[in-house]
Formats: C-alpha cells, sequence, structure tokens
C-alpha cells in the first residue's frame, strides 16, 4: 500500500485473490477503487494505473521479494 508518500509505504500481507468490487470515477482525472476486502480508501490517477500496467512484473516482483524479505505470505493468516 502506498500511501501519501514512499515513507507512507506499507508490505500488506495476505492478500490473494483480491477482486475490484466497484469503481467510482473521480472527475476526469481519477477512479476509487472498491475491494472485496472492504478496502475503498485510495483514490487512482489514470496516469499511475497506466505506469502500474506498464511496470507489473517489475513491480511484482519487487513485491514478492518484499514479502519474502519480511518473511510475509500473500496467503490469509489461519485463526
Amino acid at each position: 500500500m502506498q500511501g501519501h508518500s514512499p515513507a507512507e509505504r506499507k508490505t500488506v500481507p495476505g492478500k490473494r485473490d483480491v477482486l475490484i468490487i466497484s469503481a467510482e470515477p473521480i472527475g476526469n482525472y481519477a477512479v476509487k477503487l472498491g475491494f472485496d476486502d472492504l478496502h475503498d480508501t485510495g483514490i487512482y490517477s489514470w496516469s499511475y494505473l497506466r505506469e502500474l500496467g506498464a511496470e507489473r512484473a517489475t513491480r511484482w516482483a519487487a513485491y514478492l521479494d518484499d514479502l519474502a524479505a519480511k518473511g510475509l505470505s500473500r496467503d490469509r493468516a489461519r485463526p
């Protein structure tokens, strides 16, 4: 999760197979996405979404490396 600056960036575990369940346009510049884990606080600019798509492989590998380095998993913790 990014936050408002790189200093606020957090590695969030337990997020395998999270789906987008809503998309609300914010003017002509962004979209507010709602996810099935009930997270819906982010606003994503069209340029940021394009950047994510263009850099998907690199960003995905970095995310997986970050999880591994912190001993975290994409799977939800079992109660």
